[in-house]
């Protein structure tokens, strides 16, 4: 018997190949909302953070218009974020903050804020069934930035899509 004709490795095979697919299909689309929310905010970074388990993660995409604003890879500030933002995001929050340095936010935030060059912010929970997946980001790093309910809107409508997609909801 050959290894090619082995049941086991033909599941094997098949269960991998389903998840690598599965896998493209997620960063595809996480790739494709983060660049349009930029293009149609025209602000300077839009990021996804995601939680790889209780709420520790980071940002593992980002669309940007100029590699400076590049933090992908970034975590958050832990102690300043289990201090209540956690339990905000699980209930839905979704927080538009126009600019940093005149928002009543704790002062560990607006520091973490101020050290990834973020003026004003757009913040939405991706929920799935199993909690608080991520969440999406937008930052405007230049100036304040006023954002409209129609900019909330469509945030929390790309965020929810991303929740309902199979390849994040089942991820």
């Amino acid at each position: 018997m050959t290894e090619n004709s082995n049941p086991s490795f033909d599941s094997g095979l098949k269960k991998l190949l389903n998840r690598l697919t599965e896998t493209i299909k997620r960063d595809s689309l996480i790739t494709e909302t983060t660049s349009r929310l930029r293009d149609t905010f025209d602000v300077d970074r839009v990021v996804l953070y995601h939680f790889y388990s209780q709420w520790d993660g980071q940002v593992t995409f980002e669309s940007l218009s100029s590699d400076k604003w590049s933090i992908l890879g970034s975590t958050g500030p832990d102690d300043c974020f289990n201090d209540g933002y956690a339990e905000l995001y699980l209930q839905g929050r979704i927080r538009a903050i126009p600019d940093i340095e005149s928002e009543p936010i704790a002062d560990c935030h607006r520091d973490f804020l101020r050290s990834l060059q973020v003026r004003a912010n757009l913040v939405t929970p991706i929920l799935t069934g199993k909690g608080l997946w991520g969440l999406l980001i937008a930052h405007h790093c230049q100036t304040p930035r006023f954002w409209t309910p129609s900019d909330i809107k469509m945030m929390e409508k790309e965020a929810r899509n991303l929740a309902q997609s199979d390849s994040i909801r089942n991820s």
